[in-house]
């Protein structure tokens, strides 16, 4: 993994069904899933993963 931070979701499921997010230095969010931490590292900005936490916190649907 980085050499940042990880910080674990407080949503997750029992046992290692877990996002980590963390900031780079860079400036981007980086998310990996704690089931393979080794594995792929999404990155976005700061406005597209405020503006998806923002519609997982009100529920918007999907579609």
């Amino acid at each position: 993994m980085s050499a940042h931070t990880w910080q674990r979701s407080s949503y997750c499921a029992q046992g290692e069904a877990c996002v980590h997010v963390a900031a780079a230095r860079t400036g981007a969010i980086e998310l990996t899933e704690s089931g393979d931490p080794t594995g792929a590292i999404l990155r976005t900005t700061p406005t597209a993963w405020a503006a998806l936490v923002r519609a997982v916190k009100v529920g918007l649907p999907q579609g």
